[in-house]
């Protein structure tokens, strides 16, 4: 009977999870691809952090067109896309400063250096998504150009990392320039946010995915995440990637790159993944 109970309760929970009516989002702006000169700016005005070890004195915080010319030695380069509310997200900068505390510098390009740049508030059409998608990961290749010429990069120390929108095109990624990637809060799963997934990452590759045991988006505890069947993580997507690490943080937030637990994690996988 108890049994019998459980299931018929399940169920219900299931088909009311289901049938829940998903709020109306909205979209802003109309610019969805970059212009050569939005590409410019995003990358100019992307934010720097530079360590000691490449300075040669004081940390450099400032953006990427402002990098101090001469600098002392070629250091590890995480480059990180940001989220949907961009670089004005003050949890980034922080973590930019928490990376040079190791060495470590880091790069985030501005996708809002684009004009009329489209912003939106979930959920809207799976089309939309996908173009914003294109979007960032642009941004990617432009970002390994613009690191090309800059003499404090370490090219084989590289690592891709980005959070929320920023983390799929992250996980998207098929190029071969990055070490290393980090993926934080996206799941790597088929849901409202994408067609289909289309993770990219090669078995071969370190990979680290962190992320809230109850994402408020990507979780069965969003009502119209749209994938009944979702895990609310990547591990379905690295089932094969020996070289792959899950985390999940009980209770934590969507923005979650500064909670303790996620930067021990991060600290213990760049210095295995950097050596």
């Amino acid at each position: 009977m108890k049994a019998t109970l459980s299931i018929a309760l399940l169920l219900a929970a299931t088909q009311a999870w289901c049938q829940a009516p998903a709020p109306q989002g909205e979209i802003k702006g109309q610019a969805i691809v970059h212009t050569p000169e939005s590409a410019r700016a995003a990358m100019a005005n992307g934010a720097l952090v530079l360590p000691a070890a490449a300075t040669g004195g004081a940390v450099f915080t400032g953006a990427f067109k402002d990098a101090p010319r001469e600098t002392r030695a070629r250091v590890p380069v995480v480059v990180f896309l940001h989220g949907s509310s961009g670089l004005g997200l003050k949890a980034i900068g922080e973590w930019q400063q928490w990376l040079a505390t190791m060495g470590i510098a880091s790069f985030a390009p501005d996708s809002f250096a684009l004009p009329g740049r489209v912003t939106y508030t979930s959920p809207v059409g799976k089309d939309f998504y996908e173009k914003i998608h294109a979007l960032r990961g642009s941004e990617i290749t432009l970002a390994v150009q613009a690191l090309k010429d800059a003499p404090w990069a370490d090219p084989r120390r590289m690592v891709l990392a980005g959070t929320s929108e920023g983390a799929t095109a992250v996980a998207r990624y098929a190029g071969d320039a990055f070490a290393a990637r980090m993926i934080f809060s996206w799941s790597c799963e088929d849901n409202y946010f994408v067609e289909t997934h289309r993770t990219a990452v090669r078995p071969e590759q370190p990979v680290l995915n962190v992320i809230s045991a109850t994402d408020p988006f990507f979780s069965r505890s969003n009502a119209w995440l749209g994938q009944p069947a979702a895990v609310g993580h990547c591990a379905a997507a690295f089932k094969d990637h020996p070289k792959a690490s899950i985390v999940l943080i009980p209770g934590a937030p969507h923005t979650l790159l500064n909670l303790p637990a996620a930067r021990q994690v991060v600290a213990g996988y760049l210095q295995d993944a950097l050596k």
